[in-house]
């Protein structure tokens, strides 16, 4: 039960909340504005999307399920001066050089940055309006930390080693939990042994991330991505073995661990929340699910848990006029697979039947809120094309594209040819890829091998007679843009 001192100062937290919703309302009196959060879980390709979705925007080009700009009532997107002095700015043009230029696709960020981009258009009765779009990206691994402002140290010791003690991740945490098995947590408080345990507790936490095994639920973020953080008390903490009701003593190593905890989610965890995440309007979040169907059920079932951790945390609902000038809330949520030039058209439904099934647990939970929540199978950018290929009598649907050099041997690809892969198909029934016991071990394309980890150049973009880049070849880009923006565009 919650203590006075914790009511108090929920109630404090949620004026404070009010009172940034009533700013961000007053300068929508000038101009409607749009917040659109943007994250992505590891190697979703987020920097990626929110580049293409912006040259999308300000560039045009095929997108017809889009209607505002497949009717041409987009007179003008370009970028302003973002409004957050404090927050870093997304290096739009640095992304978009990489990727056409270079060919290369961009590092991924690891801390929060924001965007501002003013849309004129006309309504489709008629007219002229102006639509401002924040876009704020950030790191889906920060999303995943917000249940931790529920939860007090030792319900999150408990829930971190009954992840750490699970099968599918008991291998990956055992010099952790090795380490720990030596510790009494009422000794007293040692810089040293804390620094030794939230090193191992990080390790175990990068393993887990790694392409193999692909977890997606590993809270605390900030662990293995700390910024000017690093070596902080805040992100010097790791769970301990506690009995039930057990209380800290005065300078023992519980207390020390307790208090950093409690620190990492008032310092770190809070303003993120406050400041930034409490105060989107619109959401999506980019899933590399292809990775976790590779690593088989138990990282599907891990996905699952993370993306309800992520629902649980989003303020959803329908945003009435009154209602909207104290609280903001989520009013539409977009789950998108990416890298679906991965897969053969004819699989792409089928990874959003896959998608679906993930997110069905918390759809009940959201819906009734009157917050409207989709799926789509999407590349941002494609890097590759469909061709038939014979092989002997037989032909077999192909992705083609160039992969980037040094994969799989040195001597395998150079960065400048193309090759055929044989992606294979999903299955219809997706029960299987969930299901232990149904004897699923991954994906593996038409040659038994896993072709998800074969990756492609970004393709080469055409320029129109000035040397301005055209538009990037996509995959249902167009279908994200309209669920996102094309009601505040109408």
């Amino acid at each position: 039960m919650a203590s006075w001192y914790e009511r108090y100062e929920s109630l404090v937290e949620e004026a404070r909340l009010a009172a940034l919703t009533l700013l961000d309302r007053a300068e929508d009196l000038a101009g409607p504005t749009l917040r659109l959060g943007i994250t992505g879980l590891s190697r979703s390709g987020k920097t990626v999307f929110t580049t293409a979705l912006v040259h999308a925007l300000m560039r045009g080009g095929r997108l017809p399920v889009f209607e505002a700009m497949h009717e041409g009532r987009i007179a003008r997107a370009a970028l302003e001066p973002q409004p957050d002095d404090a927050v870093p700015r997304f290096d739009y043009e640095g992304h978009l050089k990489t990727l056409i230029e270079e060919r290369r696709w961009p590092e991924s960020t690891r801390r929060i940055s924001e965007l501002r981009l003013v849309i004129d258009y006309a309504p489709a009765r008629g007219g002229k309006r102006t639509l401002t779009l924040d876009i704020v990206d950030y790191p889906g691994e920060w999303l995943l930390d917000l249940p931790l402002l529920e939860q007090s140290y030792a319900e999150f010791s408990a829930n971190s080693l009954r992840l750490a003690r699970a099968p599918a991740r008991r291998a990956l945490a055992e010099p952790f939990l090795a380490a720990l098995a030596g510790i009494d947590a009422a000794a007293p408080a040692d810089e040293a042994e804390a620094r030794r345990l939230a090193a191992l507790f990080t390790d175990y936490l990068a393993a887990c991330r790694a392409e193999q095994v692909s977890m997606s639920l590993l809270p605390p973020g900030r662990f293995l991505m700390p910024g000017d953080l690093e070596g902080s008390p805040a992100l010097t903490f790791a769970p301990l073995d506690l009995s039930e009701g057990e209380e800290a003593s005065p300078g023992s190593l519980h207390a020390m661990m307790e208090r950093r905890y409690d620190a990492y989610r008032e310092r770190v965890v809070r303003p993120f929340f406050r400041d930034h995440f409490a105060r989107l309007d619109r959401q999506i979040v980019l899933i590399d699910l292809l990775t976790a169907l590779n690593a088989g059920p138990e990282a599907l079932a891990d996905l699952e848990a993370a993306l309800d951790a992520i629902l649980a945390a989003f303020r959803t609902g329908r945003n009435t006029w009154l209602g909207s000038l104290f609280r903001h809330r989520i009013d539409r949520v977009l789950f998108a697979a990416t890298k679906a030039d991965h897969l053969h058209h004819s699989s792409h439904d089928r990874l959003e039947v896959i998608l679906r099934r993930l997110v069905e647990r918390a759809l009940g939970r959201v819906s009734s809120s009157g917050a409207e929540i989709d799926v789509v199978a999407l590349a941002a950018v494609r890097a590759t094309r469909e061709a038939n290929v014979k092989r002997g009598r037989t032909v077999l649907p192909a992705i083609v594209g160039v992969p980037e050099a040094g994969q799989h041997g040195a001597d395998d690809f150079d960065g400048l040819a193309e090759a055929a892969v044989f992606p294979g198909d999903l299955p219809e029934d997706p029960a299987a890829l969930f299901d232990p016991a149904q004897g699923f071990k991954g994906l593996s394309n038409a040659d038994g091998g896993d072709f998800r980890f074969l990756r492609f150049r970004p393709p080469v973009v055409e320029r129109n007679a000035d040397g301005i880049p055209l538009a990037m070849p996509h995959i249902r880009l167009d279908r994200a843009l309209q669920f996102l923006l094309g009601d505040r565009l109408r």
